[in-house]
């Protein structure tokens, strides 16, 4: 599919995002086909020089993105702003609360330079009592109850990904999208937000209605009631496999394939509410029967029996995975002369190819297009960088 062929070609988006949140909201439109313009500090998103957890976020979430370099407390970086808000078709910040307002480019200000303009504003809580603190993914996940539903009782634990950050980011894109899809009726932008703690309840929102409706406990992951007979992890000769069986044909299956016949044929374990009030002795008998089975044997049988099957691998074990290798989900990204394989959008829009149209690029690499772009002079533009207004690659 062409560049032309994008969904989203045409779409012109400043991402003024840092960290993950924004920049997964901005990757997402950029892999669509929109023109993402990253507008930088001078020295670059800090993102970019980050150590340990976060040493690869950078290079994650900004392929397909352009960079502009700005200052944007220095006055003479007003004119370059301006004309870049009425250039644009949507806007993207996860900035502290207020700060886009205190910078002269909140939502009121931006609308009245481009009233088509759609404002899509990230933050760590919508509107009410919470508004104006600062948040963090893991500050979220332990106020609203994922950290606790994720760890064994009393041991709190973070989801092992910045999951309320990319999903967050992902509802901004949700709003982005159907704004503009409004925009084409009434001709007017609007202003969207998606924050981190309502995204947190809204992951959580299962268990929230598993205790209202379903009259269910509320007990962490690691603690709970199984609702099937078989639904665990299972030790083998080298390595774990994790298996559920959530319906009576999977298990007649499983067992035959297995050999489990004594299993099988046991009254006691004629259907799944038998089964799961069974577990306590069940599981020693299955588990000692899967023990002596490699992981590759094990995958051949769960294969042949059509049962649902995963063998607990580390994150880097999916370089080498045969399906997202053949399909095309692993994609080439450099940073830097560093080359990495990294996954792309989960989904597909008809025979879409993921692609990398551009790799993740030096700050200011296209300041000086995007002056010319926004208007400035070659004059105004040559003052800008000698004054340090705005800056290019080094």
């Amino acid at each position: 599919m062409s560049n032309a062929e994008l969904p989203l070609a045409g779409v012109r988006v400043l991402d003024f995002g840092h960290t993950v949140m924004a920049p997964t909201c901005g990757l997402i439109l950029a892999d669509l086909g929109a023109t993402v313009v990253r507008i930088e500090r001078l020295e670059g998103d800090p993102t970019r020089s980050l150590a340990g957890f976060g040493s690869g976020f950078f290079g994650y979430l900004n392929r397909n993105k352009e960079s502009v370099a700005v200052d944007l407390k220095n006055p003479q970086s007003r004119p370059i702003l301006e004309n870049a808000i009425q250039w644009a078709d949507v806007l993207i910040e996860n900035f502290g609360p207020d700060v886009m307002t205190r910078l002269g480019y909140g939502y009121a200000a931006a609308s009245a330079l481009n009233e088509r303009l759609v404002y899509c504003s990230l933050k760590g809580f919508l509107p009410g009592p919470y508004e104006a603190r600062t948040a963090l993914d893991e500050v979220v996940q332990m106020m609203g109850g994922l950290a606790y539903m994720t760890g064994p009782a009393g041991r709190p634990i973070r989801a092992g990904a910045s999951i309320v950050d990319m999903t967050g980011g992902m509802f901004g894109v949700i709003g982005i999208m159907a704004a503009l899809r409004a925009r084409e009726q009434s001709g007017r932008g609007a202003f969207v937000t998606s924050a981190l703690y309502e995204t947190t309840a809204f992951l959580v929102g299962q268990h929230m209605a598993m205790v209202q409706l379903g009259g269910t406990d509320l007990v962490p992951m690691p603690d709970r009631t199984q609702a099937w007979g078989v639904y665990d992890l299972c030790q083998c000769s080298d390595g774990q496999m994790f298996i559920g069986l959530t319906s009576d044909a999977q298990w007649l299956r499983f067992c035959n394939e297995f050999g489990l016949d004594d299993l099988r044929d046991d009254p006691r374990l004629a259907n799944n509410t038998a089964r799961a009030a069974a577990r306590s002795w069940m599981l020693p008998r299955f588990n000692e029967a899967l023990s002596v089975f490699s992981m590759a044997q094990v995958e051949a049988r769960c294969i042949r029996a059509q049962v649902p099957f995963g063998p607990v691998r580390t994150p880097l074990d999916l370089l080498d995975d045969e399906h997202l290798g053949a399909n095309g989900s692993l994609l080439d990204v450099c940073v830097e002369g560093k080359h990495a394989a990294l996954p792309a959008m989960p989904f597909r829009i008809n025979d879409q190819k993921p692609a990398v149209r551009l790799q993740p690029q030096s700050v200011g690499a296209q300041t000086a297009k995007y002056l010319e772009a926004w208007g400035l002079s070659a004059a105004d533009s040559r003052d800008l960088f000698a004054t340090g207004t705005v800056a290019g690659p080094h």
